[in-house]
């Protein structure tokens, strides 16, 4: 064979290449693009340009295709089937994403669509890469029958075999129905996009026909019902990009496996910097409200907090910070919400989030003002024991870094499940109007003295004289740190640069955990 034939061959054998990988980047086709478009969605691809870095993506799997023999879908073949899948760069960090197609069979999961994804399930265990999964499918494909039921089942395994190992992220960017709800339930954050994604299980024709109930998809699994009712999606963002972009800024924040540190950024913010105007934020009157993001924000370095969970539960605030280019995790009772009492969905709030921070070596500091758990018969029989358990569970067990600041108040239970000193938290501090007592000094007295108030010539005035001296005498920081259970009691200007301090100090913390194959949370 002569050069030239040669050359013409490998022409022949190259436009081929490119024609079919065309045809993969072509999706559904022409109509079907358009019509995403028209829906205000992205495209599979353009998500993905979008989410990594310039010209970091490398597909895999580019030419899989369904089976011949899966009943009804005809002879028509796409490549790459209804997902793209490969590994790319967030700020130059690998992260490994897959992003159904929904131009392609409705971004349904068939057998083929599984395999795509396990693979790149497999892989960012074996490598210790993040995974983000950009959902926007019909759920299980009909036509394949079983098979796409056991792909989905082996998409959960490995989920959870993936789980605490690396970080997993999900975006829903449309449609996520059955057993597509259940990948992005088991990974550790899910965003949602307002008006454009929804997740149930059984949708709203089901519902009607099988309860008579009428109830639209927004209304039934939108993002609003999911940041605030049902607490399965973490933030909602207005537009695509809004929530991919949080995505980066979620990485950010995160290392890249559960054996590598959180990554550190060269600080902006000055780490002996003192806010002499932190201590007029909280009232000195234990009842009256206030915004702890306010005390967040001052504390950690500027413009670092990312709140997660922010529309669920919010009487807890969780995210995540920066303390001297440090990332750490961050608990906090918020008084303008429920007077920042624990309730279930605050507890269960609060344990995932540490459960989270302590898989992935994130320093938790918890700042408290909490006047106890949620009364009431609704809350006693839904399980606040039993929630409120997972809470103590989660903090109990954590092995990285526990920094506890109480700013007012932390009375009775509530006090010891924000990280108190008998949970294992190294370093406790308390700012000077910090109470601590087994209940308020109202309640307190109310059962101490209830007969001399009720003898006293006016017993307001006598129940106001007892509380002032129960709250001088037994509520204040000073007792809880003769006894140790305070390290030291601080100005809310200095609170900065003692966590700081801290963090550098506690950086190596290690605990040896008694041998056992995982202890039993109170789910």
């Amino acid at each position: 064979m002569t050069h030239d034939q040669q050359y013409a061959d490998l022409e022949t054998h190259l436009k081929e290449l490119r024609d079919r990988k065309a045809a993969a980047r072509a999706g559904g086709g022409e109509d079907k693009v358009r019509a995403q478009h028209e829906r205000g969605k992205m495209t599979a691809r353009e998500r993905i340009d979008f989410l990594l870095d310039e010209g970091s993506f490398v597909e895999f799997d580019t030419f899989v295709e369904h089976r011949s023999d899966n009943f009804g879908l005809g002879e028509r073949r796409y490549p790459g089937d209804a997902v793209v899948a490969g590994y790319g760069e967030i700020d130059g960090r690998q992260v490994l994403v897959f992003a159904h197609d929904f131009t392609v069979l409705g971004g349904s999961v068939g057998e083929a669509v599984a395999n795509k994804v396990n693979k790149l399930l497999d892989k960012a265990v074996d490598n210790g890469i993040p995974v983000i999964g950009l959902n926007d499918s019909g759920g299980a494909r009909i036509q394949e029958g079983i098979d796409a039921l056991d792909g989905f089942a082996r998409i959960f395994r490995r989920n959870t075999d993936a789980s605490g190992v690396v970080p997993q992220i999900s975006a829903i960017l449309g449609p996520c129905a059955g057993g597509s709800v259940y990948s992005p339930a088991l990974t550790d954050f899910t965003f949602m996009v307002e008006g454009n994604s929804n997740m149930f299980i059984t949708g709203p024709d089901v519902i009607e026909t099988v309860t008579g109930e009428q109830v639209s998809k927004e209304a039934l699994g939108g993002a609003a019902a999911h940041t605030t009712k049902s607490g399965v999606a973490h933030n909602a963002y207005r537009s695509e990009e809004a929530a991919l972009d949080a995505i980066r800024t979620l990485l950010s924040y995160l290392p890249s496996n559960n054996m590598s540190d959180p990554p550190r950024i060269d600080p902006a913010d000055d780490p002996d910097r003192l806010d002499h105007e932190l201590g007029t934020i909280v009232p000195t009157n234990p009842k009256k409200p206030y915004d702890v993001k306010a005390v967040i924000d001052r504390v950690v370095d500027l413009d670092s907090f990312f709140e997660v969970h922010e529309r669920f539960a919010p009487n807890l605030v969780t995210g995540f910070a920066r303390l001297d280019g440090r990332s750490v995790g961050v608990v906090a009772n918020q008084p303008r919400a429920n007077a920042g009492t624990l309730d279930i969905d605050a507890a269960e709030k609060g344990a995932r989030f540490v459960r989270f921070c302590d898989a992935f070596n994130l320093p938790i500091v918890t700042f408290v003002d909490v006047p106890g758990f949620m009364p009431g018969t609704d809350q006693e029989h839904d399980g606040i024991i039993r929630h409120g358990a997972k809470l103590i569970h989660a903090y109990a067990e954590a092995t990285v870094p526990l920094l506890t600041v109480t700013l007012r108040k932390a009375y009775g239970g509530a006090y010891i499940v924000m990280a108190s000193k008998g949970l294992g938290a190294d370093a406790n501090y308390a700012w000077p109007q910090a109470e601590f007592a087994v209940m308020g000094p109202r309640g307190a007295v109310s059962v101490l003295n209830r007969q001399e108030i009720a003898n006293a010539a006016d017993p307001e005035v006598k129940r106001q004289e007892l509380i002032d001296n129960y709250r001088e005498e037994f509520a204040n920081p000073y007792q809880a740190a003769k006894r140790g259970y305070v390290d030291d009691v601080i100005e809310p200007s200095e609170t900065r640069r003692r966590l700081i301090r801290d963090l550098e100090f506690y950086a190596g913390k290690r605990r040896e955990t008694p041998p056992k194959k995982h202890g039993n949370i109170p789910l």
